[in-house]
């Protein structure tokens, strides 16, 4: 399997983007966190854009980018509908933050939407991968271990910025600990069932592409084990110890 780099640094900074977001917008509604305010918006601005860089690197025509947003139920156009209104709802959050007397707060109105359109972007990112034609993909898990994944690394970046402007907040850290466990039970439940959907091409056997006749033929079953096929080491240190346990370790560490 050929490792889409662009797609999964577009996905990974989307989220993370997204947990930021969600994040700071918690820390408004308690009205903590006043020093990282803009700060943390301007990470999250910086993350999206850098994810929609990425994105263009997967597109053999990125020009014919727009031919996808035909429709309404299409993934990418719910994709770039999230996007735009996650923009504007930074915009006014940014125009509140300049507006108010201190530089750090926002009414609690806007912190919930920012809480909400982060969480809609997430999920809807993550739902556009779900499909039949991809059973290891086509589970509720994914958009649980994306949201709660991003939500623990925003949640860790807010407070890291937090405790170098020598502040600090329970709620935050709570918040960023709470957040590490859920995303990484999540996560190594997205594994099993990442292992578990191996056993959908256990009968096929193996496959040959006749588009490439001069290359070896594939035991499906083999390069579908996620947990000892050639993605195992991705998987054990990639998504299992740097993307569950160690923002846990961060997480409990900082507590």
């Amino acid at each position: 399997m050929e490792l889409q780099w662009p797609l999964i640094i577009f996905t990974t900074l989307l989220a993370w983007s997204c947990g930021v977001f969600a994040s700071q917008g918690v820390l408004a509604l308690k009205g903590e966190g006043k020093q990282i305010q803009l700060p943390a918006l301007i990470v999250s601005v910086v993350l999206l854009a850098v994810s929609g860089v990425a994105v263009f690197f997967h597109l053999q025509h990125w020009e014919r980018i727009f031919n996808g947003f035909g429709h309404i139920t299409s993934g990418i156009t719910q994709e770039l509908i999230a996007i735009v209104v996650f923009v504007v709802v930074a915009v006014v959050y940014f125009a509140m933050l300049r507006k108010s007397e201190d530089g750090g707060t926002v009414p609690q109105w806007l912190a919930v939407v920012a809480i909400v359109i982060s969480v809609v972007l997430a999920v809807v990112s993550a739902h556009s991968y779900m499909m039949a034609a991809r059973p290891a993909w086509d589970t509720v898990v994914w958009p649980l271990a994306m949201l709660l994944g991003g939500g623990a690394a925003g949640a860790l970046t807010v407070m890291a910025m937090l405790a170098a402007k020598g502040g600090s907040s329970k709620l935050g850290g709570l918040l960023s600990t709470a957040l590490a466990a859920c995303s990484a039970v999540a996560t190594v439940a997205l594994v099993a069932v990442w292992q578990a959907s191996a056993g959908s091409f256990a009968d096929v056997g193996y496959h040959f592409d006749p588009t490439t006749p001069t290359s070896p033929l594939l035991d499906v079953a083999a390069e579908t084990n996620v947990l000892s096929g050639e993605l195992a080491p991705l998987v054990w240190l990639g998504v299992i110890v740097v993307g569950a346990l160690a923002p846990l370790a961060c997480a409990v560490f900082a507590s």
